[in-house]
């Protein structure tokens, strides 16, 4: 079986969104047909992402498979409406620590173990084994960073090298920045950005240009001259209204058409029920007349939105399938530390829901449960998610259960009452890459609660990244005064599901927003905003 191959470089600098084209490109080929999956190379050392700072390097995703992942696997797997699994995320830690493993194993006796042709030939081997163990007709490979970094250079000289033996299309993808004194669209940085990916052997066969307006004809004829492209391989990434849009953008440029012939597969027919359906939820995305809720996200890494970007999206799914229009805003859980029950309200009151999602440590800690008391005090739809799950838990037994030391042993390892503690598995554990519990987990959900009038079932799987869990000795005491657990892993081991008595709060250690898609919102989710969203029309009546 002959396979197919679309690398997509960047140029100019990070944050462009690669991640939002590749998973454009697999949607279109899904739309085809064409059997396709995404590779990401990312040149750091790490391992996996487990380890990273969400402020640095954004959301840790999490697979079914247990793989911690770059937050781009949360749109391929969104756009997609497929899981992927972790072989398809290369690192440079990954990459390097093969290497290493096949020379101390003698793989390379008598040879002197060099970047060229040695990593250049395991990358080839590589990415060919995943085309052909996949049965794939296309492998799309996202190149993390830009080109000219260190850190990705041997990965692009791999990929120009396949590119002799193989059907490569290279895609790049680049900025076209426009000074507003001047009012014109500048080429001179992307030309300058083509040339060095020229002299590395890469001739692009589209380039596809991120800007604040539409593209210019000028613009677009200028850069098919230095990139030695027809105008029309020029491809317009002009702002829009969500990251949905842009395959629809893409094919009206007749994009998907040109890919196509390029790749072979110029026959292949649209599946028009499918676009039909993914145009009508990218169309009610840009359509204001719905009902409203208004929904406070209170987290610890919010001044980096990507922190959160499977909560944002799955918000937008739960949206979605309520009818519904959701004001969001984030709030730093610090700002609601120390803070009057006054004060507090001045700042929540608006809200008819909130949310507080995961994280680790003890910073901001104290802010998110006066977020979660006020919630649970004032009527308000309520969604805890892993540490949010959490800290609810220890808020009621605070507050309700008259248990006024309670704590987790994460952040206060001498409290009284550890309503919260290490998982018995974890306290042996001594690496902290790759060994939470993490991946799918099977759920069992007890009739009658809220969680299950949301999954409408006894039975559900979640993806998790948790140490720590809710402690069992604690749940008579909490349930007698109210607090509903709803949900168990099978074997009654770990509390999965928490409840309010009210039906207005929910929290799970899961992560739900994991595996939320446009097609399938997470239950939670859509419970959540479908309370959020009642909650605003009782107090409009009221």
């Amino acid at each position: 079986m002959e396979h197919k191959y679309v690398v997509i470089t960047g140029s100019l600098m990070s944050g462009l969104g690669k991640g939002i084209v590749t998973s454009s490109i697999l949607k279109l080929m899904k739309l085809y047909g064409v059997k396709s999956l995404p590779v990401k190379f990312d040149g750091y050392l790490n391992y996996d992402c487990g380890t990273m700072n969400p402020f640095r390097h954004g959301e840790v995703f999490v697979l079914e498979d247990k793989g911690e992942v770059d937050m781009d696997f949360g749109n391929y797997e969104r756009f997609l409406n497929e899981n992927v699994s972790s072989d398809l995320s290369i690192t440079g830690g990954k990459l390097f620590s093969e290497i290493i493993g096949r020379e101390r194993r003698g793989e390379y006796l008598g040879r002197d173990v060099q970047i060229i042709p040695h990593i250049t030939d395991y990358l080839k081997e590589r990415i060919k084994g995943i085309a052909e163990s996949k049965k794939l007709d296309v492998l799309l490979v996202e190149v993390g960073g830009t080109v000219g970094d260190i850190e990705n250079s041997y990965f692009i000289e791999a990929m120009r090298q396949l590119s002799l033996t193989e059907k490569v299309v290279f895609v790049n993808l680049t900025y076209i920045p426009e000074l507003e004194s001047v009012g014109e669209q500048k080429t001179k940085p992307t030309q300058m950005a083509l040339r060095t990916l020229m002299q590395l052997g890469i001739q692009p066969k589209f380039i596809i240009c991120r800007s604040q307006r539409p593209l210019e004809s000028s613009t677009r004829e200028k850069l098919a001259l230095f990139s030695n492209l027809k105008p029309e391989n020029i491809i317009d990434d002009s702002e829009i209204r969500n990251i949905y849009e842009l395959p629809l953008k893409l094919m009206s440029q007749d994009f998907d058409r040109m890919l196509l012939k390029e790749l072979g597969f110029e026959g292949r027919k649209i599946d028009k029920a499918q676009l039909n359906e993914w145009k009508k939820f990218v169309e009610f995305l840009g359509d204001g007349v719905r009902k409203k809720a208004k929904i406070a996200v209170v987290g610890k890494y919010v001044k980096l939105k990507d922190s959160y970007a499977s909560v944002k999206e799955a918000l937008t799914h739960a949206a979605y399938a309520n009818s519904a229009e959701i004001e969001l805003d984030w709030i730093e859980s610090e700002d609601l530390e120390g803070k009057s029950p006054e004060q507090i309200n001045g700042m929540l009151g608006k809200y008819n829901g909130i949310l507080v999602p995961g994280g680790f440590g003890k910073r901001g800690i104290e802010g998110m449960i006066n977020a979660i008391r006020f919630a649970r005090e004032n009527s308000k739809a309520y969604l805890g998610l892993c540490l949010g799950m959490q800290l609810m838990a220890i808020e009621y037994a605070r507050n309700a259960s008259s248990l006024k030391d309670a704590n987790s042993s994460e952040f206060n390892p001498r409290a009284k009452h550890k309503i919260i503690d290490l998982m018995e598995d974890q306290r042996s554990i001594k690496l902290k890459g790759g060994t939470m519990r993490l991946g799918a987990w099977p759920v069992s959900i007890r009739k009658g609660s809220m969680a299950y009038y949301a999954y409408g079932s006894t039975k559900a799987s979640e993806r998790h990244r948790h140490r720590y869990e809710f402690n069992n000795r604690y749940s008579d005491a909490l349930s007698k005064n109210g607090l509903v657990i709803s949900g168990y892993s099978p074997d009654k081991r770990i509390v999965e599901i928490i409840e309010w008595n009210n039906r207005l709060g929910v929290g799970t250690q899961a992560h739900p927003e994991l595996k939320s898609r446009p097609e399938n919102p997470a239950p939670l989710f859509k419970y959540f905003i479908k309370t959020a969203v009642e909650i605003n029309d009782r107090s409009k009546k009221a």
